[in-house]
């Protein structure tokens, strides 16, 4: 094996492995409720299942030794985007079917799993592949990267499908041809990492294996709940979101029923517009200015107003219902809202990374992210059978007081001034 196949420029791979880790967490997560939706699945039975499938990212970290010690991550990425290449094309193929509901959520779990198997082996190689200096300079390249990737999927596939509805009068197959153009991105991704990834555990995986079998993975998870004020911890990871978590799988619905229903009526190509690509431009600039003020002010001092400019825009929703504007003026609210929810999620991103200390602090981290997404399903579970009980009004506004556990939380957790 030569020099050039163990050491790479990591310019010619982390934009690419960061891009197919978000393209299909947003088809799995949040294209699958809108083509469900035209498809005519009723909401509860679309946020029910589809909020299920954030289970594989609550409980990843109980394999994540399994990826670590049985083969290498090159191996485990190549695994995985080849099984998710052939997920995605069954997901297209299943939209044909007649009971396309069942075979289509099936292979969705399926592929739940095998992303979340490889987001695990990425950060790994990440870590493998890359020295601290470079670890550094590309965190910011592989966010923005996995950020285009949710902009690809719930914006560009989302508007190609609705163009495709148009022209075709055919909307099982409009979207049978769009997740089929995802599952061909996934070949030619698979062909190129293929060819371009490194080998960085050629000699060190064996080094790797040891270190990991050095600690049982129970006194990893032990030490997590032994943290100074862990209860208000766990409340705060649980909390904070519980507004967002019940709004965002009806979000993309809301768009999408008749103005007779509640909704807003928009096309598929509206919402792709909409939601999907000004909304998450919106959310990434509302990120990157969170980062930029935290690191000015410190997180203490910005906790509240963030938290505060997430929170609040969830009012625009309760107007939306209320008042059926233009969607000129649905553009601008629903931007606005990403936006604040970008600000807002950043100083809850930065305080885990906080409450991750000491020697177990990469391991903790899983930990906190699996109890976040926790946080994010069973809210999302419910959304929709309580939406379907009360009108999308009267949800809009239980959305905003769901705001206030979180907010009553934050006065209990360990943060200190610096």
């Amino acid at each position: 094996m030569d020099a050039s196949t163990t050491s790479r420029s990591p310019s010619l791979f982390i934009p690419t492995l960061y891009f197919a880790s978000g393209l299909p967490y947003v088809i799995i997560n949040n294209v699958s409720t809108i083509f469900y939706k035209k498809l005519a699945i009723e909401n509860t039975q679309i946020t029910l299942w589809t909020s299920f499938l954030y289970l594989p990212w609550v409980i990843k970290m109980f394999w994540g030794p399994v990826v670590d010690l049985n083969s290498t991550k090159r191996t485990w990425i190549l695994a995985t985007q080849f099984a998710m290449f052939l997920s995605l094309a069954l997901i297209a193929l299943s939209l044909q079917l007649p009971n396309f509901f069942f075979n289509s959520l099936t292979v969705l779990t399926i592929a739940a799993f095998i992303s979340a198997t490889y987001d695990i082996a990425t950060d790994g190689f990440y870590l493998l592949a890359l020295n601290p200096p470079q670890q550094a300079f590309f965190v910011g390249i592989r966010s923005l990267c996995y950020r285009l990737a949710v902009i690809f999927g719930s914006g560009i596939l989302v508007i190609l499908a609705g163009q495709l509805e148009i022209y075709l009068k055919n909307i099982p197959l409009s979207w049978t041809l769009s997740l089929g153009f995802s599952a061909v991105i996934f070949a030619v991704l698979f062909i190129y990492h293929r060819f371009i990834l490194p080998f960085p555990e050629f000699n060190n995986s064996d080094e790797v294996k040891d270190s990991r079998e050095q600690v049982p993975f129970w006194t990893i998870f032990i030490s997590y709940f032994q943290q100074y004020k862990i209860g208000a911890i766990l409340a705060f990871i649980l909390l904070y979101r519980l507004g967002e978590a019940m709004l965002l799988k009806l979000a993309s619905l809301f768009l999408l029923d008749k103005a007779s229903l509640g909704g807003l009526g928009l096309s598929t190509t509206e919402v792709g517009l909409v939601y999907g690509t000004s909304g998450v431009i919106a959310l990434i600039l509302g990120g990157i200015l969170g980062g930029v003020v935290i690191a000015k002010y410190g997180l203490k001092k910005c906790l509240w107003p963030m938290a505060l400019a997430m929170n609040l825009p969830n009012a625009f929703y309760v107007y939306m219902a209320y008042s059926q504007p233009a969607i000129s003026f649905v553009y601008l609210l629903v931007a606005v809202e990403q936006f604040g929810y970008g600000f807002g999620f950043t100083a809850f991103s930065v305080y885990l990374m906080y409450i991750c200390k000491g020697e177990f602090k990469t391991s903790h981290y899983a930990i906190s992210t699996g109890f976040m997404a926790l946080g994010m399903m069973f809210p999302g579970i419910i959304s929709g059978y309580i939406q379907q009980q009360v009108g999308y009004l009267a949800f809009f506004v239980w959305v905003c007081v769901l705001t206030v556990p979180g907010m009553i939380a934050m006065f209990f957790i360990p943060l200190d001034d610096d």
